[in-house]
């Protein structure tokens, strides 16, 4: 196919992809995104396309290498279409019988299915498993359909529809409108009205313009924008061309963090396969419309993610941000009117021009419209990306999708927002997942991270934790900052580390407040979040470390010690053996002592002792009982 000259041609190239495939052939897609890329994908890639050709099936079957299909941990996943037939933890050897069977004979594999970890139930179907049941996968949803590098995929599911109906049905203030009535708010973490946004750089004076693409996510566990840019680059170009028509704009730039090179491999694929069919360049579509991209790759600062230190990390300088206003929608890239939003917004854009702005916005509540997509990590039992109708509750989220948290522990908080997000206890589980619900209850949307946390979690080791990757990740450029997330840091190791003194609870409030109101950018003013959220809600975990120097949840290494119970240990030596520094004295049939002045509080010898015996305790707060002549007695 040659350059694509006019929406007609561009049709007619549709319907010759669409007569070209039958939708009754088996479709065998296997998630190449970056988590099943680690577990083993690419070799069950291969072992396919050999088996596809040894089993003789060449014409009787397709088969596609595909974004994220979502359910990271259950990786490398296969789903057969049209059935949605899912396959999860597939290896290199179950290729065979996968062909075998399920291809040529329609049975199924048994042993490959979901396993309900509650009732036992096997799920056949992709739809039935709970983890994408009470999902609504809008951004998502082609990832687990299309190659990312296949233009003719992305065509096929409607793909520069969008495009083509705003280049010669729309003028720049009707798709402006149009993005405005759907309600969308930014999905990188402010959640300012797009619409409005797109506004002030379309009337912002000027002959010349940009659009970007923030693809810089930092926020630790957290991989959303990733997975879109990977599964489906062309459904983000598009959003991106839409918007550049909208504000009268021919140069777009895309900024990728250094650390997504397959993001960046298929993106670079797919604005190839765009200019080699002229749905980028010059005329495009004959519409008379010009627009270029550039790839950016950023080097891997967290403050990068914060718009204006982009921009000036884009133009070569330190990223840093700039104070506000002016806003970059009127001074931004060069000086210049630029509208900047992140790669999940951008991927909504041409779904909301081809369903409707009343679509997109009968999704969601009164505040957030459309779906949200989520990185569900942490103390959880399904982990992976989740995409839900804004509105929807936390603890549908974790419990419903995620399955809950493993090992019979009893859930403790959920941190939302990323590093400079807040953490939420059980009693807030029903707050819903709304810009503005969010943050009345202490925590935030952000991007999209949210960590699950279990009993055995320490609350204020994790503020220490946030705050320690936030002091790193301080540009330093204003005071507030560098210095009162240093100061809280501090006060926060300390007091994991019993050193902590009386009056360090209203010293942190006081930092706390004068972090967040007087620093330059979002950085600062958030970073006291995981300390404000984690003072409020577990406020006994902060006394318990400064007034009795213990750690309630048994975690602070330096609160902590390991004490063997002589009428529980029954001398099998799996702690002498589990133990790197030798802090262990006893022997075959003996009973056991820590040597507290060798112990490291590794946690060694509690993992290794058998559930049985239950003989290592953790205790905190209390001395450790001193060891007798008589424990080092024979047993029995």
């Amino acid at each position: 196919m040659s350059r694509i000259k006019s929406p007609a041609e561009l049709e007619a190239f549709r319907k010759e992809i669409l007569a070209q495939r039958d939708p009754d052939k088996p479709c065998i897609t296997l998630c190449s995104g970056s988590a099943c890329n680690a577990t083993g994908s690419g070799k069950v890639a291969a072992a396919l396309e050999l088996e596809i050709e040894k089993q003789g099936v060449t014409t009787e079957v397709v088969s596609r290498r595909t974004g994220c299909h979502g359910f990271c941990e259950q990786g490398p996943i296969v789903v057969i279409y049209p059935q949605g037939i899912c396959y999860l933890k597939v290896q290199p050897e179950d290729i065979a019988e996968i062909i075998s069977e399920t291809i040529k004979k329609q049975k199924i594999v048994e042993r490959l299915l979901y396993v309900d970890p509650n009732s036992g139930e096997r799920a056949t179907l992709e739809e039935d498993i709970p983890f994408y049941k009470n999902q609504k996968r809008l951004v998502l949803g082609s990832n687990r359909k299309i190659d990312p590098r296949s233009l003719e995929d992305y065509l096929a599911v409607e793909g520069y529809q969008a495009l083509t109906k705003v280049l010669f049905e729309m003028t720049p203030e009707q798709v402006v409108g149009e993005v405005k009535d759907a309600k969308l708010r930014g999905r990188g973490g402010a959640g300012f009205p797009s619409g409005l946004k797109w506004d002030f750089a379309r009337k912002a004076p000027g002959d010349q313009k940009y659009v970007v693409v923030n693809c810089d996510e930092g926020d630790p566990g957290a991989y959303m924008d990733r997975s879109v840019m990977e599964g489906n680059p062309f459904a983000v170009l598009e959003g991106l061309m839409i918007g550049a028509y909208a504000i009268g704009a021919n140069e777009g730039y895309i900024y990728v963090r250094q650390e997504y090179p397959l993001a960046v491999a298929n993106l670079t694929v797919a604005i190839e396969k765009a200019e080699e069919y002229g749905l980028l360049g010059k005329d495009i579509l004959g519409s008379g419309f010009d627009f270029t991209i550039k790839v950016h790759r950023g080097a891997g600062a967290f403050i990068c993610g914060e718009e204006t230190s982009l921009l000036n990390s884009l133009e070569g300088k330190a990223g840093e941000p700039n104070a506000r206003p002016p806003f970059p929608a009127i001074r931004g890239l060069w000086t210049k009117p630029t509208n900047i939003n992140n790669v999940e917004t951008w991927a909504n854009i041409p779904m909301i021009i081809n369903k409707g702005a009343a679509f997109f916005s009968a999704i969601g509540t009164e505040s957030s419209k459309g779906t949200k997509i989520f990185s569900l990590v942490g103390k959880v039992n399904n982990t992976g990306l989740v995409e839900v109708p804004m509105g929807a509750s936390l603890r549908d989220i974790i419990f419903k999708i995620g399955g809950g948290v493993p090992g019979d522990k009893k859930f403790k908080a959920v941190q939302t927002g990323g590093p400079s997000g807040g953490c939420l206890p059980e009693g807030l589980l029903d707050t819903k997942v709304d810009f503005d619900e969010l943050s009345q209850a202490g925590a935030m949307m952000g991007s999209g991270g949210m960590i699950v946390m279990d009993e055995d979690t320490c609350l204020v080791d994790i503020a220490r934790y946030f705050l320690a990757f936030l002091s790193d990740e301080s540009c330093g450029k204003c005071t507030p900052c560098r210095e009162g997330i240093r100061q809280m840091l501090k006060i926060l190791t300390n007091m994991t580390k019993g050193l902590a003194k009386e009056g360090d609870i209203d010293l942190l409030f006081e930092l706390a407040e004068a972090t967040k109101g007087s620093s330059m950018c979002a950085l600062g003013k958030t970073a006291p979040n995981p300390v404000l959220s984690t003072l409020k809600h577990f406020r006994e975990e902060y006394e318990a470390h400064i007034n009795e120097k213990r750690c309630p949840s048994l975690s602070c290494k330096a609160l902590i010690d390991f004490y063997i119970d002589p009428e529980k240990c029954k001398g099998c030596g799996a702690c002498f053996r589990k133990c790197p520094a030798e802090a262990i004295e006893g022997g075959k049939k003996r009973i056991h002592v820590i040597v507290q002045d060798k112990c490291t509080k590794c946690g060694g010898c509690h993992e290794a002792c058998p559930a049985a015996f239950d003989a290592v305790n953790i205790l905190s707060g209390v001395p450790v009982p001193e060891a007798t002549p008589e424990e080092a007695r024979a047993i029995g």
